[in-house]
């Protein structure tokens, strides 16, 4: 009797522990938060098209918007959306904090324009080191490159600032996207015609908008320009930023779709 009570417990047991076992390898949820400027934020960079390449279990929100600085970021109290986020993040195993500044900290910009050494670098670290102290993974991504050449070759404006974000990683330990380094390679070697196509609008808008008298540089508009990107450009850098990711937190990797 014994024997044959075992043998009929044999297949419960089996699902049983089948279960255990199955929900044991699925990934425990975890969550993305996006920082950044307008070439990461909706609908002028790659933030969505990169929440969209996890699986449906992850989430991610993008707090990215247009305009913003390390300086202004904070002043506008959108930081402290990120910190409330942090501390009520019970229900994730981890959650990782996209930080990308720079286009705006640049001279020229304001009141956003912060300076390099005394106010960029310090204001990266201190958004990194808050991360931690909250339980959350900072993750520090040099500013995507600006796809404007001089003839045949991409003029880099922004390499200062990729250099500070990638001491700032250091220096406080943080995982590191050097996006300036690989959009840089990238945009040089597809030229500037094909680059032009990563843009929001077709050229031809550019060239539109000129004629009229409009003005079409800074924040993101309905028209070409060298830095935002549409949706073809967001799908390219979205790919770009997850390999780096990948390579950067292995652990992630089951995180995405593929």
């Amino acid at each position: 009797m014994t024997s044959r009570l075992f043998t009929l417990a044999l297949p419960f047991a089996a699902a049983l522990f089948g279960g255990f076992t199955a929900a044991a390898e699925r990934p425990k949820p975890v969550r993305v938060i996006l920082v950044g400027d307008s070439t990461m934020a909706s609908g002028s960079g790659y933030g969505d098209a990169l929440c969209a390449r996890f699986v449906p279990e992850v989430k991610c929100i993008n707090l990215a918007r247009g305009g913003r600085s390390t300086s202004t970021f904070r002043k506008e109290q959108r930081w402290a959306d990120v910190e409330a986020l942090l501390r009520d993040g019970g229900a994730f195993g981890a959650t990782y904090v996209l930080i990308q500044f720079g286009h705006n900290d640049q001279p020229g910009k304001g009141e956003r324009s912060t300076d390099l050494v005394t106010g960029f670098g310090p204001n990266m670290s201190r958004y990194a080191s808050e991360t931690k102290a909250l339980g959350g993974v900072p993750v520090l991504v040099t500013p995507l490159a600006r796809r404007t050449f001089r003839g045949p070759y991409l003029h880099d404006t922004l390499g200062p600032w990729a250099q500070a974000t990638r001491v700032a990683a250091t220096g406080q330990h943080a995982a590191f996207l050097d996006l300036h380094a690989d959009s840089i390679a990238a945009v040089q070697a597809m030229g500037p015609q094909e680059a032009d196509t990563l843009a929001m609008a077709p050229k031809e808008e550019r060239r539109a908008a000129d004629a009229n008298g409009v003005e079409v540089v800074g924040a993101p508009k309905q028209a070409f320009d060298y830095t935002h990107v549409g949706a073809k450009g967001a799908a390219f850098f979205a790919n770009m930023v997850e390999a780096e990711l990948i390579a950067e937190i292995p652990s992630i990797k089951p995180y995405f779709q593929r």
